[in-house]
């Protein structure tokens, strides 16, 4: 890739620095989609002794650009997210992904699609940590900052997609009794 190019597409994608979540941060402020997927990478990276047989590049990868389409579309909470927004966002990355030169642009296509489709073990653990991050988020976050809807939303998010494999089902009821804590806990101090 040409500097030139290389330099254009990071402007592009930069904007996953300025668009927020509807996560907040411990500081009190919204989480950037950047930040978010720089910890769902963190994540895949902390785990990979647990899956020794999937290839953990290609999971990193994958969490850093799953959210790519969000620097044009902006985010959109899972639970307010329609199919007319998912249409939205595929076509952003496509956008973005036609920056890239050719072989650039098929390696991050061939992910991206991966990703939807679901198929491989790879697609599925990003899926589930991409999940939990959000879940992990909200149980940082002061509960002041939680919607009614998120009280039932963080003790059942992505439970389907940590059923993946025994380590992410685990992870997923730790945070369920974090949430449940967190709630509990929020409810002896009214």
């Amino acid at each position: 890739m040409d500097q030139r190019n290389f330099i254009d597409f990071l402007k592009i994608v930069e904007k996953l620095k300025c668009n927020t979540r509807h996560s907040w941060t411990t500081s009190g402020r919204h989480e950037s989609v950047a930040e978010h997927s720089w910890r769902l990478a963190l994540m895949a990276m902390l785990c990979a002794d647990e899956y020794p047989s999937l290839d953990m590049n290609k999971v990193i990868k994958m969490c850093l650009i799953h959210d790519f389409g969000e620097a044009i579309t902006g985010d959109i909470p899972s639970f307010l997210k329609t199919d007319k927004h998912e249409d939205k966002e595929d076509d952003a990355i496509e956008k973005i992904l036609s920056s890239l030169p050719n072989d650039k642009h098929d390696e991050l296509k061939a992910l991206f699609n991966e990703m939807e489709f679901m198929e491989t073990d790879e697609a599925k653990l990003v899926k589930a940590l991409d999940n939990m991050e959000a879940v992990i988020s909200h149980n940082e976050a002061d509960i002041s900052t939680w919607i009614p809807l998120e009280y039932e939303e963080n003790l059942r998010y992505g439970q389907e997609t940590a059923s993946f494999s025994e380590w992410t089902k685990e992870l997923r009821e730790i945070l369920k009794q974090d949430s449940l804590k967190k709630i509990s806990e929020s409810k002896s101090q009214k």
